[in-house]
């Protein structure tokens, strides 16, 4: 089933970033996306992920092309099917780990996980308040917060780049085993060429060229 299809996607801002670009992601698949700094990684990830809308081209998700949608369908997407993850946690500085957590699956109509916060190794401190958490805590709770949404599509902008080299290849298996378990799909963007290696489709993002290799 194919989740994602973008097609012919162009975008610059005083310069162009990139043009004609196209991919394509069925479930329980991962691609990652590697490039320079300022190659236009993220934007593109913000472009597949409904928050930019491109020069030209399209994005469909789910077999809807996401830019015909008026806002309240894309709200409705972004809360339901939707999790991006970002190097920086964006939590709630004045909430516990749960609380946090508790936002996000309520909104979703979902329950937390016990057994994500085990396998994410943050059971014991869930109930601190987010500022009494380590940086790697702390971002494993917004991965948490995400995942309890039970998205049909993770978007993640360096999700692990905060994370120390044993707890990012836990996370990374985590991550293919919620796609197989939910028959969702991840595309991932990261510096890290090991695990780029773990997706199952590698593109980088050369002069405004996007090319699939390994």
């Amino acid at each position: 089933m194919t989740l994602l299809k973008a097609t012919s996607l162009s975008h610059r801002f005083d310069y162009p970033l990139f043009e004609n670009l196209s991919l394509e992601l069925i479930a329980r698949e991962s691609i990652a996306i590697v490039g320079v700094s300022g190659s236009g990684k993220s934007t593109l990830l913000h472009i597949l992920s409904s928050l930019l809308k491109p020069n030209s081209g399209e994005v469909e998700l789910f077999g809807q092309n996401i830019y015909t949608l008026d806002d309240a369908s894309l709200v409705k997407l972004r809360r339901y099917d939707l999790g991006l993850i970002y190097q920086s946690h964006y939590l709630f500085k004045g909430f516990s780990g749960r609380e946090n957590l508790e936002v996000a699956a309520i909104l979703a109509g979902e329950k937390i996980d016990p057994i994500l916060l085990k396998q994410l190794g943050i059971d014991h401190v869930i109930d601190q308040k987010v500022t009494e958490l380590s940086g790697g805590q702390q971002q494993r709770v917004s991965i948490a917060r995400i995942l309890s949404k039970k998205p049909r599509l993770i978007f993640a902008d360096e999700p692990t780049g905060n994370l120390d080299h044993a707890t990012a290849k836990e996370v990374m298996d985590l991550f293919i085993n919620y796609l197989n378990e939910y028959n969702a799909g991840m595309i991932l963007v990261t510096h890290d060429e090991e695990l780029a290696r773990r997706c199952n489709h590698i593109y980088r993002l050369v002069d405004g060229v996007l090319v699939k290799g390994s």
